[in-house]
């Protein structure tokens, strides 16, 4: 979860929280805050539990400006004070004999900058004619906000979240290219689009809201596929804004995955289900291949492969089609025993179950599939 120094915080709360669902912080300055010195001595508590996740930048600052050190920055003005409280954070966490093992996540919607500060990269390169000098360093990992919707990609299309998770120019809303590789706002040059596929990321917040063309299915569904594009394109942490919608401000709240009397949202039993179906408490050390292939796959269709400590596989391929449905074939290299079928919008229960199958058939069309395979039959 994402949390941090924003208005009046309760540590209690957070261990409390921690010592009953096992969850982790990532722990920031939030909206309009550079309390230096008291993010880190409540981040140490936090840390004392083991609550702790990763630190992160200021909030937004193209939203929110800030003042450090006596100088103001972030939105339409310069931005070195935001530089400076970045770099600053970063070179405090790593002199921490303590803090250090934690990743710092840089800004988020660096892409705003006004004037060419280099927050555009997590440690500045040589030759990049930035105002802050070559081998800067502000991060660990590159942060955004990548909301499904945006002016630049409205309405409902195929491929919706997986084109929000791309890491380079083909992304259309506020993500990694708009804020690391060619910044949004004032076109400064960041990393090429090579670097970014390989550059160290994280999302704080993303999601969507209800509305319009957006019924309360779409954005389940959005939210379910949006997790396994994330994951399988290279995101290591993603945070949905909201799990509960806020009722503390006015304006559109009908982000959540919980309304405001607490009732879950289809997007709630959706993704429920998933990880339910998904969970696994064990661990494996070494991962085994899968032979398969999928034949005649449109390029709205995508897949992960995921192996369980107990070496069954579960292989998740899913569909972001809008209208119509597209119909394929699982082919395995060998014939499996056991093969069952689930249904994250159905249930948590297989819906349907194969023996000795060389292939699945599927339609798919807006939700993933998930074919679970017993251990050890297909693996080599």
């Amino acid at each position: 979860m994402r949390e941090g120094i924003e208005g009046n915080i309760a540590i209690e709360q957070y261990v409390e929280l921690h010592q009953r669902t096992g969850v982790r912080f990532s722990w920031g300055f939030g909206s309009g805050r550079a309390d230096l010195p008291r993010l880190l001595e409540t981040a140490k508590q936090i840390e004392g539990v083991g609550a702790l996740l990763a630190f992160e930048g200021p909030n937004e600052p193209n939203n929110w400006g800030i003042k450090f050190q006596g100088e103001e920055g972030g939105r339409n003005g310069s931005w070195v004070a935001v530089a400076k409280l970045q770099r600053a954070l970063n070179e405090a966490v790593h002199a921490d004999a303590l803090l250090k093992k934690y990743p710092v996540w840089s800004i988020s919607e660096g892409g705003a900058e006004t004037d060419n500060v280099g927050l555009q990269f997590l440690k500045i390169p040589a030759d990049a004619g930035t105002i802050f000098p070559a081998g800067t360093a502000f991060a660990d990992f590159a942060n955004v906000h990548n909301y499904i919707y945006h002016p630049n990609s409205s309405g409902l299309n195929d491929n919706k979240t997986w084109n929000a998770a791309d890491p380079g120019p083909a992304c259309r809303v506020d993500g990694l290219y708009g804020e690391y590789g060619v910044t949004w706002a004032k076109h400064f040059k960041g990393y090429s689009t090579n670097e970014l596929l390989k550059l160290p990321r994280v999302t704080t917040e993303t999601g969507a809201t209800i509305g319009g063309p957006v019924t309360e299915e779409i954005h389940g569904l959005n939210l379910l596929s949006m997790y396994l594009d994330q994951y399988k394109r290279g995101w290591s942490h993603t945070a949905v804004y909201l799990l509960r919608d806020r009722v503390d401000e006015g304006g559109n709240q009908k982000f959540a995955f919980f309304r405001p009397d607490y009732s879950p949202r289809l997007a709630a039993v959706y993704l429920h289900n998933l990880t339910t179906i998904l969970g696994d408490r064990g661990a494996l050390e070494t991962p085994e291949s899968l032979d398969y292939t999928i034949e005649n796959q449109p390029a709205t269709i995508h897949d992960l492969l995921l192996q369980r400590s107990d070496r069954s596989f579960q292989l998740i391929v899913w569909d972001e089609r809008i209208k119509e449905t597209d119909s394929v074939t699982v082919q395995f290299g060998a014939p499996a025993p056991v093969i069952e079928l689930y249904d994250p919008t159905i249930g948590i229960a297989p819906t349907k179950r194969f023996e000795n199958a060389r292939f699945i058939p599927l339609v798919l069309s807006n939700h993933p599939a998930i074919i679970e395979i017993a251990a050890r039959q297909t693996s080599r």
